[in-house]
């Protein structure tokens, strides 16, 4: 397993890391297990959940349950600010939430601090100045190591660096938000963005939501129990005409070089110097060896620059 640094921070991570949004939901509590412990004997040390994931609690409860004296071993990542009620209350970057939200993933994560703790989503009902206040209490406090943000723009990544650097406060290490070989939008400002002040990429839905699989045809009936067999407004997203085209390419420069299409997503992920760890979930043990085994191909400049002319243009 290869190990980066997460930005210009001290904090290692696996180049694989574990999404945790399946446990509680899709995999039941002795599956979640299996997955968890699978992940850690291969070496993959940051598992990454939200406290909205699995009906608002459960992927958290899940690795509160499993973890035990495993989790000073591995670097433990969650997200707040997505409502945690109907009626919307529980949500936002406020100092009031923030306080309240850590305390309740805590409890159920049955820990002392979190690795990493990310705000899902900007939220523009609150100056991001409180925002940051909040969270460098509590790194001071020893709740939480380090920050991040998830689903932001360039200029809200930006302002909240600024904002943290002339107040002096600790400021955000990683960007959590969608980058595959269907998914190219975060190259044109975030990125940079990023680069400029020393955020490493935490990529999700490395392989497009499945299409990047292989699982997925033009025309053919979708399979049962995929993501985007019943998540008809994500699949109206992915299954356009310019991305079926760009797959039918990727199919072809895979099998020219004995390679699968989930090789490819995600060792071009592991090419990227943005990347420091590539989110990805998993159901099943298996899916585990399979990623890691997935990013180990190196891929050449030249590689890398046909991979762009297909991607970049249908």
């Amino acid at each position: 397993m290869e190990y980066r640094n997460l930005g210009n921070s001290g904090l290692k991570v696996s180049l694989v890391g574990l999404g945790c949004n399946n446990f509680g939901g899709r995999t039941d509590l002795e599956g979640s297990r299996k997955v968890i412990h699978k992940a850690l004997d291969l070496g993959i040390n940051l598992l990454d959940t939200a406290d909205v994931y699995a009906n608002r609690g459960g992927s958290e409860t899940v690795l509160g349950q499993v973890l035990g004296d495993r989790r000073k071993d591995i670097v433990l990542a969650t997200k707040y600010g997505q409502p945690m009620d109907e009626a919307g209350r529980l949500r936002g970057g406020s100092r009031r939430y923030i306080m309240s939200a850590v305390e309740a993933s805590l409890k159920r994560l049955k820990t002392d601090w979190i690795d990493l703790y990310q705000m899902h989503r900007y939220d523009p009902a609150t100056p991001i100045d409180e925002t940051l206040r909040a969270l460098d209490d509590l790194i001071h406090q020893g709740k939480v190591r380090y920050i991040g943000s998830s689903n932001f723009t360039a200029w809200q990544v930006v302002d909240a660096q600024w904002t943290a650097k002339h107040l002096g406060l600790n400021r955000f290490i990683a960007c959590q938000d969608e980058l595959s070989l269907l998914v190219r939008e975060a190259e044109r400002e975030l990125i940079p963005a990023m680069k400029a002040h020393g955020l490493g990429l935490l990529p999700y839905f490395p392989l497009a939501s499945g299409m990047l699989t292989g699982k997925y045809k033009r025309g053919a009936p979708q399979p049962a129990g995929a993501r985007l067999s019943y998540m008809p407004d994500l699949a109206e997203r992915y299954f356009t005409d310019a991305n079926w085209a760009r797959v039918d390419k990727l199919e072809a420069f895979c099998a020219a070089r004995g390679k699968t299409m989930v090789e490819l997503a995600f060792s071009w992920l592991g090419a990227q110097a943005a990347v420091s760890s590539v989110i990805a979930g998993a159901t099943k043990p298996e899916q585990i060896e399979q990623n890691i085994a997935a990013a180990s191909w190196a891929l050449s400049t030249d590689d890398l620059a046909e991979i762009d002319r297909i991607t970049k243009a249908a």
